[in-house]
Formats: structure tokens, C-alpha cells, sequence
């Protein structure tokens, strides 16, 4: 994912463990009704609700927030492009495991059907 080092033209993420909706905006440069827009369209942005429903946003919140605005807005990813590339980005490394395993599987098998008709 993109961290802020990445991304020279925003503030380094302070060393806090919640920030507003209010820092977040600043930190990322993205207002604050596109925050509550993206939390719609992208199912990994989940910020903690607390008193009033009030979204306290974690580091790993701000870093998916800066690497969507890179999609969107530097990228050229639509918002369904975008969610679907972070998707991809986020499936477990088991999935990619199980289909090694497939096609491993595969090549066995066609390799011995291989030898079967070659005889």
C-alpha cells in the first residue's frame, strides 16, 4: 500500500492512534463529505464510530484513504476500478496459494496424459 513517504506532496502521518475526520482531510487532501462518500463505496474504509457518530480513523485508515485518492485521482481508476483493485490487492495470500496448488495439480496431470498417449 501507498505510505506517505510515497506521497510527497501530503504531511507525514503523525505518530497518533485516532484521528478525526477533520485531520484526516488535511492529512490525505480530500474533504471531509468525500470521506463519508468513499466509506460508501469501499468496504475496507470502516472508521470506528464513537459518542454521535462521531469516525475516529486509525493509521491504516489514512494509509488506504491516501492509496484510494492515488487510484482515483492521480491513477485514473473510476470509483468501481478502484474498489476493485483493492480487492484484488487485499485477498489472502491462501487464495493465491490454492491456485499455485491448482496448477501445479494441473501440469501433473497433463504431463501424465502426456506419457499415456506417447506410448
Amino acid at each position: 500500500m501507498l505510505e506517505a513517504s510515497n506521497n510527497n506532496e501530503l504531511p507525514v502521518i503523525p505518530g497518533k492512534r485516532y484521528f478525526t475526520i477533520g485531520e484526516v482531510s488535511e492529512l490525505c487532501g480530500v474533504k471531509p463529505h468525500v470521506l463519508r462518500y468513499w466509506e460508501q463505496e469501499f468496504p475496507q474504509l470502516e472508521p470506528v464510530k464513537r459518542r454521535g457518530n462521531r469516525r475516529y480513523y486509525q493509521r491504516h485508515d489514512v494509509v488506504l484513504i491516501r492509496e484510494i485518492r492515488s487510484l482515483l485521482y492521480e491513477q485514473g481508476f473510476t470509483i468501481g476500478g478502484a474498489r476493485q483493485r483493492l480487492e484484488n490487492e487485499s485477498k489472502p495470500a491462501s487464495e493465491t496459494k490454492d491456485k499455485k496448488q491448482m496448477i501445479q495439480e494441473l501440469i501433473s496431470d497433463l504431463e501424465e496424459l502426456y506419457a499415456y498417449l506417447a506410448v
